[in-house]
């Protein structure tokens, strides 16, 4: 029974919510019902009262709401009500046409006293009340509230990208944390649906209105049918007794429409600040005592003119005057504004004190985009240029060993609608223009024929290109140009980037995270290597020489092998470097040569090699006539090496290597400069262009 007993118990918090879970569903049972089933009349008012007190507090809390999306429900609220108005009108017909010819007290107490009180009894001055009500409600107070309602619409989803970008650079800046950007982003959503629902629930109100007045007629014209036909009434009182219960039903239910329709209205109109409805009013309409006196002097001009009711505009006057002049003497109070100029000054001293929040540093890697690009990397527009970002950036980690920095991408508003920058260290390393909708038709060197669109270069290799559309692409693909779409562009721009400054993006925290990770796979080789055998600074700078001449740094546990064989004696990070790269001669090889048998290079001719070597044991440097020929030499071979499918690759004696690389790196980065002891064993070597000789 115990077993049982727990099996059958309800969770704690399932009593406090289930009623709640239950709520509306309950009601529209209740309100489907109420068109169907028969109601007696004392339900009949309690279910009035309950709708006008129901209309009282939805207007109270939009009064006290300070945030529109504090009150996010108003619209499915508004749906209940107008839904709860109609239902109840419907019982209330039935039951007027059914014992309406019993007396004025058939349809309830509630419709009795509207029918009766409100408008004295006279059903022509109550049809006039309610048509008044229901013009108010349908062509001021409800279209107004639609109309901004729709503007708001409008203006917030057209916002709602900036805004998106503002969040992800607050997030990437580290201002804000990931939940915080979770929170925004939510409350970003969740406005632009409750004005688009606001523009929607506010179709209720009007249709309610108009509804309301073709009941009143319906009703009107019912109640005389019934009561002469059927019960056979008078004209004159079947006329007035169903016209006074059918005043008095419509009345019953317009004013808590008019209440609600207000409440509408105080929501859409509202501005977000830290007060309420009544603080916003009262502070900044009663606020300022030069206008109540100014109105006080017109209000006592008017009711100086004879005729006019004076008492009543002498009454304002005095009031309007006492409380211009209280805030008035408030306002000088000596005390009253020291304590505010202190307040202000204090204001001022937070606002311009200064900390070290306020230092901004700057991104290692960044993008900045025009606004036309926004939607490229908005996830919530299926821009794809974020998921291509992270995906090269997880490529790159796999060639080249390391993780990149975190790109951090924003909008510009100074630059053109469709160009980009990408930013290194807040310095721009690369720019251009991608045009969305529209494809880059690139020349690689033997497309044939012209194409109609806009004349450019890819901005990553500066080959020509045309931004077509969409038609001619099919035609520029035959044509034999290649194209590509403008996410891609920048994509491919954004990886030529990250390859070129590979080693600048290098940093120490990369060089400790490296370290890290390769210490929790290769524990007993890293133990005690740092600080004991060589520095932070020694191993960043090594692994940065590799970088900057292209060469991954995949294999760390090579690289460490051959530092903690040789850094013990040697501290120098250039000649750790050349160490490495020995121990690196395979990678190297395969990662310029591939599993080519036959290599094909570009050799030093050997007298020109023994110039150098002297030229470096003596210290002297190269002779700007001899330099200057090495260049254009070396250029001449590139070109023709890459005529020829072979890779730009230098073969020289070890011990010019690093003096040709630092030389020639400046005027072709292209270039690789090896030596011969960087060349795997097992592959044959042929110079197809020699530096200083003749090619063989």
């Amino acid at each position: 029974m115990a077993n049982l007993a727990s099996l059958l118990r309800l969770p704690g918090n399932w009593k406090s919510s289930q009623w709640q879970i239950l709520a509306g569903p309950v009601l529209i049972l209740l309100i489907l019902s109420m068109m169907v089933l028969p109601l007696p009349p004392f339900l009949l008012d309690l279910l009035f009262t309950f709708n006008i007190a129901l209309s009282i507090m939805v207007l109270l809390v939009a009064m006290f709401t300070r945030r529109t999306l504090d009150f996010a429900a108003f619209p499915t609220i508004l749906l209940f009500t107008t839904l709860l108005r109609l239902s109840l009108n419907v019982a209330s017909t039935r039951i007027i046409l059914m014992e309406g010819h019993t007396g004025p007290e058939a349809a309830g107490r509630v419709v009795e006293a509207f029918g009766h009180f409100l408008v004295g009894g006279n059903f022509a001055i109550g049809i006039v009340v309610f048509i008044i009500l229901i013009l108010i409600n349908f062509m001021v107070i409800t279209k107004g509230a639609g109309r901004i309602a729709e503007v708001g619409a409008r203006f917030v989803l057209d916002g709602m990208p900036g805004k998106q970008m503002a969040i992800d650079a607050d997030l990437n800046a580290g201002i804000i944390n990931e939940d915080e950007a979770k929170k925004r982003r939510k409350e970003v959503s969740l406005e632009s649906d409750f004005y688009g629902s606001m523009d929607g629930a506010s179709k209720f109100v009007r249709g309610d209105a108009i509804a309301g007045l073709m009941i009143l007629v319906i009703n009107v014209v019912g109640g005389l049918i019934v009561g002469v036909a059927q019960h056979g009434m008078a004209l004159n009182d079947a006329a007035t007794t169903y016209t006074l219960l059918t005043i008095g039903d419509g009345l019953v239910a317009q004013i808590p429409a008019l209440i609600i329709s207000t409440a509408a209205g105080v929501i859409v109109t509202r501005v977000a600040t830290d007060e309420d409805v009544g603080q916003q009013m009262v502070t900044q309409l009663f606020d300022n005592p030069r206008v109540l006196l100014l109105t006080a002097g017109v209000l006592g001009l008017l009711g100086l003119v004879p005729g006019m009711p004076n008492f009543v505009f002498l009454f304002f006057t005095a009031a309007l005057g006492g409380l211009g002049w209280y805030i008035l003497r408030r306002n000088a109070n000596p005390e009253v504004q020291q304590q505010k100029e202190m307040e202000e000054v204090e204001k001022q001293n937070r606002v311009v004190e200064a900390s070290w929040e306020d230092v901004q540093l700057e991104d290692p890697l960044a993008m900045e985009v025009g606004y036309r690009l926004i939607p490229m990397v908005d996830n919530r527009q299926n821009g794809e240029l974020l998921g291509r970002i992270s995906g090269i950036r997880k490529k790159f980690a796999q060639e080249m060993g390391y993780l990149p920095p975190v790109v951090h991408i924003r909008d510009n508003m100074e630059l053109r609608p469709a160009s980009y920058r990408i930013l290194m260290k807040g310095v721009e390393i690369g720019h251009g223009e991608a045009h969305p909708g529209r494809w880059l038709a690139i020349n690689p060197g033997n497309a044939v024929g012209s194409l109609d669109g806009d004349i450019t270069q890819e901005p990553a290799f500066g080959l020509p290109a045309v931004w077509i559309d969409d038609s001619l692409r099919e035609q520029a693909q035959v044509q034999g140009y290649t194209v590509v779409a403008a996410s891609t562009v920048i994509a491919t721009h954004f990886n030529h980037a990250l390859a070129k400054y590979a080693s600048e993006l290098f940093g120490r925290q990369e060089a400790q995270m490296l370290f890290d990770r390769v210490s929790k796979e290769l524990p007993k080789m890293t133990e005690n290597m740092i600080p004991d055998m060589l520095s932070l600074t020694v191993l960043h700078k090594v692994l940065q020489n590799l970088l900057s001449e292209q060469v991954p740094i995949r294999d760390m546990r090579t690289i460490l092998e051959a530092l903690a064989e040789h850094a013990p004696e040697q501290k120098d990070p250039a000649e750790l470097t050349a160490v490495v790269r020995v121990a690196l001669r395979r990678a190297i090889t395969q990662h310029w040569f591939g599993d080519q048998d036959e290599i094909q290079v570009i050799g030093l001719d050997a007298s020109l090699e023994r110039i150098l070597v002297q030229a470096m044991q003596s210290g002297g440097g190269l002779e700007p006539g001899l330099a200057e020929n090495i260049e254009q030499q070396a250029a001449d071979a590139v070109r023709h090496q890459e005529m020829s499918g072979g890779a730009p690759v230098l073969l020289v004696n070890h011990a010019l290597r690093s003096l040709l690389s630092r030389f020639l790196r400046r005027s072709l980065p292209q270039l690789a400069v090896l030596s011969n002891m960087e060349v795997s064993e097992g592959r044959r070597i042929r110079m197809t262009s020699m530096i200083g000789g003749q090619p063989h």
